[in-house]
């Protein structure tokens, strides 16, 4: 920032490779911390406060929003898929409940982290959009991770049937306010105005199927972790 003039974001800039260091490295210190003491008392204040972190920055947003002139129809409900994602992984985070980490897992690892690789916003730190941005969904995927990591959740074969169900109810619900309110929530009435994976994509309606197909394959990867590990520990038992 020079001259009280923000400068515009750069994707990959460094302000944008802190965040995703961040991202990174936290998670794996907070479940290292929870590993090292086995202190549920402290994996209860860790989730807590990540918790209301995502809950204040999202108060935050409404507010600054809201003072500046930005919030509009096409930004103010919650209905894109990482505020669902947000809701379900503070669901977790407070109550621990497997439904919601797994609805939280696949769609902070599918969508989120998607979005904070190619984010979506004008400004590069220290603008409010910046932080708020990062923050946020750079909350939901610590949060996430830190349920696998540092509180040992994980989905199963059954959780991948659940999660297309609520896939399928929110595009659903994003698709009808879309056409009763003339808004693109999920990008289902057009490609998002920023540079991402949409641009290799044909025009709409036509990149919606192509979108459901890469959801599926996303899906499938996000659980791959799990099933590797469950085929090694099949293994030892079969064979060692």
């Amino acid at each position: 920032m020079t001259g009280g003039v923000v400068a515009p974001f750069v994707v990959f800039g460094p302000s944008h490779r802190i965040v995703l260091a961040l991202i990174v490295i936290m998670p794996l210190v907070l479940a290292g911390l929870v590993k090292l003491t086995r202190s549920v008392t402290l994996s209860r204040a860790i989730s807590w406060t990540l918790a209301m972190g995502i809950i204040g920055v999202w108060i935050a947003w409404y507010i600054v929003f809201t003072s500046q002139g930005w919030i509009n129809l096409g930004n103010a409900l919650p209905l894109d898929l990482c505020s669902w994602a947000a809701i379900a992984t503070v669901v977790a985070l407070i109550t621990g409940n497997q439904k919601a980490y797994e609805l939280a897992w696949f769609w902070a690892m599918a969508g989120t982290l998607q979005g904070i690789i190619t984010p979506d916003i004008p400004d590069d730190f220290p603008a409010f959009r910046f932080i708020e941005f990062s923050a946020f969904h750079g909350g939901i995927i610590i949060g996430v991770l830190f349920l696998t990591l540092g509180r040992g959740m994980r989905v199963y074969p059954r959780s991948i049937r659940r999660v297309i169900g609520w896939s399928l109810v929110y595009a659903v619900v994003a698709g009808l306010a879309d056409w009763l309110l003339k808004v693109n929530y999920g990008f289902l009435r057009a490609k998002p105005g920023h540079a991402s994976p949409y641009d290799l994509m044909p025009a709409w309606p036509w990149y919606i199927p192509i979108v459901v197909v890469l959801a599926l394959i996303a899906i499938l990867i996000c659980y791959l972790p799990f099933f590797l590990a469950d085929t090694v520990v099949w293994f030892k038992r079969k064979w060692v």
